[in-house]
C-alpha cells in the first residue's frame, strides 16, 4: 500500500513538472508578445497559428545546439551548476498544496526559504567556473543582490507568517476568506513583488545579466542546453513568485479558474514592468534594499507582532 502511495506521489510530481515546463515555454511565448506590442510590433507569429509554436522550435533548436566547453574553466561545475539550478527552481513547486496524493507541507515556506538561498550559490558557481572576468562579475553581482533583497524578502513573508501563525501555505486561503491580505498590507505586498524581481534577477534589477556592461553576464560562456536550463529556471522561478504573491496576497490557494487568471495577472506585471522600466544603478539597488525595504519590513514586523499580542 505504501509502494503504491509512493508511485502516485512520483507520478503526480511528473505530472506537475511536465506542466510547469508547458507553463514556462508559454510564458516565454507571453513575454515576447507584450514585448512586442509595447514596441508597437508583433512580435514572434510565423511559427504555428499566431506562433503558437514558438517556444517548442525555440527549445529544440536550444538543445540541438553545439556545447561548448572553454578551456580554461572548471569542467564539472560549470556543466553542472545550471543542471542545479533548474532542480531547484523546479523543488520549489513541489510547495504547491494540492489536495490529492501529493507532498504536504506544514513548514512549506520554511523549505521555500531554504531552496531560494541555495539558488545564490549556483549562480555564483556558474559565474566562477566559466573563469571569464564577465562570467564573475555577474556572478558576484548576483550574489549581493539576491542576500540583500532575501533579507528584506524574510522579513516581509514574516509580517504574514506572524497574522495567520503557520508556516502552511493553505491556511493563508483560510484567514481569506473575507478579505485578502493585499488590502490589509499594501505597501509590504508591492515591496514584496520588486523583491521578488530582484530575487528572479529581473528588470530593473537585471545585474547579473547586464548585457550593456557585464556581456550577459553570469550566463556569457553558456551555449545551447546549459544556456537553456537557466533560462526555465528563470522562468520557473518567475512563475513560482506569482504563484506565492497570489497565496499570501491575494485570496490563497484554490483550484479555481479565477487563481490562475491571478497568476497569469502578476506573470504579466513582471513582463510589463520589463517592458517598461529602464535598469537600476547599482548603488540605488542597495540603497533600496537597505535603506528602504529593511526599515519598512521592521516597521510592519513590528506592528503585526504588536497586533497579535494583543488580540
Amino acid at each position: 500500500m505504501i509502494m503504491y502511495d509512493l508511485i502516485l506521489i512520483m507520478l503526480g510530481m511528473i505530472i506537475l513538472i511536465i506542466g510547469i515546463l508547458i507553463g514556462v515555454a508559454f510564458m516565454t511565448l507571453l513575454e515576447r508578445k507584450v514585448l512586442g506590442y509595447i514596441q508597437i510590433r508583433k512580435g514572434p507569429n510565423k511559427v504555428g497559428l499566431m506562433g503558437i509554436l514558438q517556444p517548442f522550435s525555440d527549445g529544440i533548436k536550444l538543445f540541438i545546439k553545439e556545447q561548448t566547453y572553454p578551456n580554461f574553466s572548471n569542467y564539472f561545475s560549470y556543466y553542472f551548476s545550471p543542471i542545479v539550478g533548474f532542480i531547484l527552481s523546479l523543488m520549489m513547486w513541489m510547495l504547491i498544496p494540492y489536495y490529492f496524493n501529493m507532498l504536504s507541507f506544514n513548514l512549506g515556506l520554511l523549505f521555500f526559504f531554504c531552496v531560494s538561498s541555495l539558488s545564490v550559490y549556483v549562480i555564483m558557481i556558474a559565474g566562477w567556473a566559466s573563469n571569464s572576468n564577465y562570467a564573475l562579475l555577474g556572478g558576484l553581482r548576483a550574489v549581493a543582490q539576491t542576500i540583500s533583497y532575501e533579507v528584506s524578502l524574510a522579513l516581509i513573508m514574516l509580517s504574514s507568517i506572524i497574522l495567520i501563525m503557520d508556516f502552511n501555505l493553505m491556511n493563508f486561503f483560510y484567514y481569506q476568506k473575507y478579505i485578502w491580505m493585499i488590502f490589509i498590507m499594501l505597501p509590504l505586498s508591492m515591496c514584496f513583488f520588486s523583491s521578488s524581481l530582484a530575487e528572479t534577477n529581473r528588470t530593473p534589477f537585471d545585474f547579473a545579466e547586464g548585457e550593456s556592461e557585464l556581456v550577459s553576464g553570469f550566463n556569457v560562456e553558456y551555449s545551447s542546453g546549459g544556456f537553456a536550463l537557466i533560462f526555465l529556471a528563470e522562468y520557473s522561478s518567475i512563475l513560482f513568485m506569482s504563484f506565492l504573491f497570489v497565496v499570501m496576497y491575494m485570496g490563497g490557494y484554490n483550484l479555481s479558474l479565477m487563481f490562475y487568471f491571478k497568476i497569469v495577472l502578476i506573470s504579466f506585471l513582471f513582463i510589463w514592468v520589463r517592458g517598461t522600466l529602464p535598469r537600476y544603478r547599482y548603488d540605488k539597488l542597495m540603497y533600496l534594499s537597505w535603506k528602504s525595504y529593511l526599515p519598512i519590513s521592521l516597521n510592519y514586523l513590528l506592528f503585526f507582532f504588536c497586533l497579535m499580542m494583543f488580540l
